[in-house]
């Protein structure tokens, strides 16, 4: 299989029975064989495990048995996420020789819809980064220019998509950490409601915020992951079930469907801080994603979102309490086994004051109170999803760069909200820019069936480095 022959069916979700289950995995571990050394995107493969789920679809298909949700999509899943008999180091020393006892439970419920898991991908130490440059596992690099950074936590999975080496993945995002890399790396994410999908089998952060997110190169494909992974899981003490009366405008797997019409969907574009000290390009093509949708019938308003720096500052205040909590005993009986970067990062929490964090919860209360009144107004908010395209690797400091990159993501997770993140153009520098729509609690569906039919509008999502459309 060339190279043509697979971007066009990672594109065309219809021409993929057109080869075999196998025929694709095998097609994909060569690839991966060819291409991870320069990019790291990997840290461990499952080739045993994917050739033999593979050789389960076909059996599947030639009894003509009714294909399952995922029915042999090929996808990756980040090394902080359990999957049954592989290693799951989280990027750190303390965890290079674990092996996993049991799937977790977003990854049974990949595998029992027919998902193929191709390895492990690539994170920063302890999901506490936005650089993915690993002193443990190596620097990932992004497949649009390898002195960039892929961003992260879960560079990895955003790599291994932009470079065709799965077709989809699973990250975890706290502050923004499957937003950044899908932005930096061209490809699309969603960071669902907070408790709807199940952290049961991933390693904690900040449980108050951690979610799981799929990933993929389009919007319809994250989709189809996330009907798969969502639900409410009574194992999992930070599960939230939904609410009995939840949005109405369609669920995650029509995502996937050919209605492109956004008439009477209001969107408001945020002004102020959200548009505030961003690259050019960064905010011009954001707008222009604006306008694309508008011409697909949304109504297009702007909006103040008032208070969204101080959410990003309680954000922040907060990831760092908890994650020195889950990280204190290692980090105060073997620091020299953690990286230079991740220690200082989490030793910053020892600054964090219990006032300070209860200050911090009673805001975050007003912040998501806030929200809900602001989706009286609208139905989705949009805002480009980073300030900046992936920066350089070299001489970055990871503090600073993972503040930079994650500042429009930061009162999303606060707020405990949805949000998309999918490409809608390039930088001059040929670097793929993102766009980010939140919708309000449970309307996962609705921000992918916009993120969906903008896709259908236009070509962002199938672009690749160094210019190919993948056609």
């Amino acid at each position: 299989m060339n190279e043509s022959e697979l971007c066009t069916l990672v594109d065309e979700p219809a021409r993929r029975r057109e080869v075999s289950a196998v025929e694709l995995v095998e097609a994909l571990l060569a690839r991966i064989e060819e291409r991870n050394a320069g990019l790291n995107a990997y840290i461990a493969l499952t080739p045993d495990l994917a050739l033999a789920d593979a050789r389960r679809i076909d059996a599947a298909r030639t009894r003509s048995t009714p294909g399952a949700a995922l029915d042999g999509l090929p996808m990756a899943i980040k090394d902080n996420i359990d999957v049954a008999g592989t290693p799951a180091t989280a990027g750190s020393d303390w965890f290079r020789d674990r092996v996993a006892e049991r799937d977790a439970e977003t990854v049974r419920r990949l595998r029992e819809a027919g998902a193929v898991i191709l390895g492990k991908t690539a994170l920063h130490e302890f999901a506490y980064g936005a650089t993915t440059d690993n002193p443990h596992f190596g620097t990932c690099r992004n497949p649009w220019d390898r002195s960039r950074t892929p961003g992260g936590s879960s560079g990895g999975s955003g790599a291994a998509l932009g470079a065709d080496l799965c077709l989809g993945a699973l990250g975890t995002d706290t502050g923004g950490s499957v937003r950044v890399p899908a932005a930096f790396n061209g490809v699309s994410a969603l960071r669902p409601t907070y408790g709807a999908i199940s952290n049961r089998g991933v390693l904690s952060l900040c449980p108050s915020l951690d979610t799981v997110g799929p990933m993929a190169r389009s919007i319809a494909d994250v989709a189809r992951i996330a009907a798969v992974v969502t639900g409410y899981d009574r194992e999992d003490p930070y599960a939230v079930a939904p609410p009995a009366v939840a949005p109405t405008r369609g669920d995650a797997a029509s995502a996937a469907g050919e209605d492109a019409s956004l008439r009477g969907i209001r969107i408001g574009v945020a002004t102020g801080f959200f548009f505030e000290n961003i690259e050019p390009a960064v905010a011009a093509n954001a707008r222009a994603a604006a306008d694309a949708l508008g011409e697909l019938g949304a109504g297009i308003t702007e909006i103040a979102v008032p208070d969204a720096e101080r959410a990003g500052h309680d954000c922040a205040i907060l990831i760092r309490a908890e994650a020195l909590a889950e990280h204190r005993e290692r980090l105060e009986s073997d620091p020299g086994r953690i990286g230079e970067d991740v220690r200082r990062r989490l030793a910053l929490g020892y600054e964090v004051s219990g006032v300070q964090v209860a200050e911090s919860l009673a805001r975050m209360r007003r912040w998501q109170a806030q929200l809900r009144l602001l989706f009286d107004d609208v139905d989705l908010i949009l805002t480009p999803c980073t300030p900046v395209t992936a920066p350089l690797i070299e001489g970055a400091d990871m503090i600073a760069t993972s503040a930079l990159v994650t500042r429009l993501c930061y009162p999303w997770s606060l707020g405990g909200l949805p949000s998309i993140a999918a490409p809608c153009g390039l930088d001059e520098r040929g670097l793929p820019t993102g766009l980010q729509l939140a919708a309000a609690p449970w309307g996962d569906a609705l921000a992918l069936r916009v993120g969906a039919a903008y896709q259908r509008a236009t070509d962002f999502h199938r672009l690749r480095p160094g210019g190919s459309d993948g056609g």
